[in-house]
């Protein structure tokens, strides 16, 4: 894994380095890029600064809806069982967080960062087992509470609207970025059904599996900002998309507390698809409000490791390993230009 960080790293600071022209082409002074001044008559002269801005903060409130993460496994033995076993931990829960950004003449730097407001989240866990026979054989539906859970991305920018043409309400920029989401979760005060029909349903009370997931994503897309406050009458009302793909790493612990000292592990790797759209409003020359909706969609696949301290168990396989997550975020921001 480390190389292929090592790869992407590269490959993000190549793409920069042919974006090193376009950075040369910067104007002259200390105004943002595409401020005017205009003579009003009777009025002083009237410092006009385009909707990009220059430096802002926000303070951000997300709410994920229809969001989940899991993982499944196969038998690598007969009869090579497909899948085994999986779980889904739901991720439906608030959260809270500030953004930043810094616009210059030709590029621009911005940092998120989230953390859950809720400390558990709406939903069940599900966890479900096979049997050799492609039958559903155990099902299980538990609580999930949430512990200290992270969500971090920063990007920069290139601004090449105006270099290749573009109207002057349209501001499309190239992109490379980083994202890491970092999940604690821990299932408890679930039930256990069984498709036997002669078995009873199992509770079980208290903590069942202490869950910890990690993605780390490299991404490269782009983004675009549409002035749509002309065709509205209104004078600072933008619209913003972007759509970005990226090579994810990811790992899993799971520890299933109810077997003593019982752990899971998937170390995996694959791709992300993240696309978001905003609509911003200005309430003051420095005061803004934004609604974003964004979804991300990973999907990666690699190595799982069967770990029992108890008895002496250490295995791993890659047959039917399979993590991946569905988040879809809503927004609400508030932002102050400096």
């Amino acid at each position: 894994m480390k190389f292929r960080r090592t790869l992407i790293v590269a490959v993000s600071l190549c793409v920069l380095a042919c974006c090193l022209p376009v950075l040369g082409a910067e104007n002259g002074g200390g105004e943002p890029e595409g401020t005017v001044t205009k003579e009003v008559p009777g009025w002083k002269k009237e410092r006009i600064i385009p909707w990009t801005e220059y430096v802002s903060v926000g303070l951000m409130f997300s709410s994920m809806v229809g969001s989940h993460t899991s993982y499944e496994f196969g038998m690598p033995e007969y009869p090579y069982q497909n899948p085994l076993s999986r779980l889904e931990f739901p991720l439906d829960s608030w959260w809270v967080g500030g953004k930043m950004r810094a616009s210059f003449d030709r590029i621009s730097i911005g940092a998120e960062a989230l953390t859950n407001m809720n400390s558990e989240a709406q939903g069940h866990m599900q966890d479900s087992d096979w049997d050799g026979n492609n039958r559903l054989e155990i099902y299980s539906e538990s609580e999930n509470h949430l512990g200290r859970s992270w969500i971090v991305s920063t990007d920069l920018d290139v601004k090449i609207a105006d270099l290749v043409g573009m109207p002057a309400w349209l501001d499309l920029r190239p992109l490379v970025g980083f994202r890491w989401q970092n999940f604690q979760m821990t299932a408890h005060d679930g039930l256990q059904i069984y498709t036997d029909p002669t078995l009873t349903p199992d509770p079980l009370p208290g903590n069942a599996i202490g869950f910890e997931q990690t993605y780390w994503q490299y991404f490269f897309g782009a983004r675009a900002a549409i002035d749509l406050g002309k065709p509205f009458g209104l004078k600072r009302l933008n619209g913003l998309l972007q759509l970005d793909y990226g090579y994810v790493e990811a790992q899993n612990v799971d520890h299933h507390l109810l077997r003593g000292r019982r752990f899971t592990i998937e170390d995996t790797t694959g791709d992300a698809l993240h696309g978001s759209v905003a609509l911003v409003a200005g309430l003051t020359d420095r005061l803004s409000l934004s609604l974003d909706g964004d979804f991300l969609r990973i999907s990666t696949s690699g190595t799982h490791r069967w770990l029992e301290l108890d008895y002496g168990i250490d295995q791993s396989w890659n047959y039917g390993v399979n993590v991946w997550s569905e988040q879809n975020r809503i927004s609400l921001t508030l932002a102050y230009t400096f």
